[in-house]
């Protein structure tokens, strides 16, 4: 299942998603993977968490992305959840290619059976209402 957090930046997504995956690991059974654009995060973050610096791998496109969200689950059999903050940011998309890549990201956490939470600065008033059913947190 994909869950989304969308606003405007600024608006305090990253603490949501940082509650969030706090509060996961409580009682989480398998292994979660927080996505972040550095390493300023890695105190606020659970020590179970692992924390992926995207900025190593350098991600050109959406597509390169989604190999990596794969190679993740290759890896990780216990994968459990894979949360990525600032989406836009990592990918520099535009809303349309936002769109594409969330129901792609999707459809692979339906057939991996792993949860994918990511935040993203854009209104919700922007999103295509094919992705709008995915916002759990709307800032």
């Amino acid at each position: 299942m994909i869950q989304l957090i969308v606003g405007k930046e600024g608006k305090g997504k990253t603490k949501h998603l940082l509650e969030k995956v706090n509060a996961e690991i409580k009682t989480a059974s398998g292994n979660i993977a927080f996505l972040d654009r550095g390493n300023k995060h890695m105190f606020e973050l659970n020590n179970k968490v692992r924390l992926i610096n995207v900025n190593d791998y350098n991600f050109e496109n959406s597509s390169e992305l989604v190999g990596f969200i794969y190679g993740l689950l290759s890896q990780d059999h216990d994968l459990q959840q894979v949360y990525i903050d600032g989406m836009f940011k990592i990918l520099g998309i535009d809303k349309d290619e936002f769109t594409a890549l969330i129901e792609k990201l999707n459809t692979i956490t339906e057939k991996f059976n792993f949860d994918l939470i990511v935040s993203a600065s854009i209104d919700e008033s922007e999103l295509d209402d094919s992705i709008c059913k995915y916002v759990i947190v709307s800032l």
